[in-house]
């Protein structure tokens, strides 16, 4: 499942959940169990570009490495990096990954 996704460029496993609750803050429980379901809220949440700079910033992947994917500046990727942080945090985007929010969107 998910084998050909954009976080298994950057990562062994289907780690996203934990990497999430650690962003959070929170434990896996209070998201949505579906790991599909889960990953398919974060793909929707974030542009093709935010969900990549997460998955490469999570593998800490280095910074030289993520400038040339993207054709960044240091300082074009610095903004792009705390977009990505300040959407992440609103509530629309860290509500959504509550397994409430699959019941409220249906």
């Amino acid at each position: 499942m998910l084998e050909n996704s954009v976080w298994r460029q950057y990562h062994k496993d289907n780690n996203f959940r934990e990497k999430l609750s650690e962003f959070y803050k929170q434990g896996v429980e209070f998201m949505i169990s579906d790991d599909k379901a889960l990953y398919n809220v974060l793909k929707a949440k974030l542009t093709k570009k935010e969900l990549k700079l997460f998955a490469m910033d999570s593998a800490h992947v280095s910074e030289e490495d993520m400038k040339e994917a993207f054709s960044y500046t240091d300082e074009e990727l610095d903004l792009a990096k705390k977009k990505l942080y300040k959407k992440m945090i609103q509530d629309k985007v860290h509500l959504s990954f509550r397994p409430t929010a699959v019941f409220l969107e249906d």
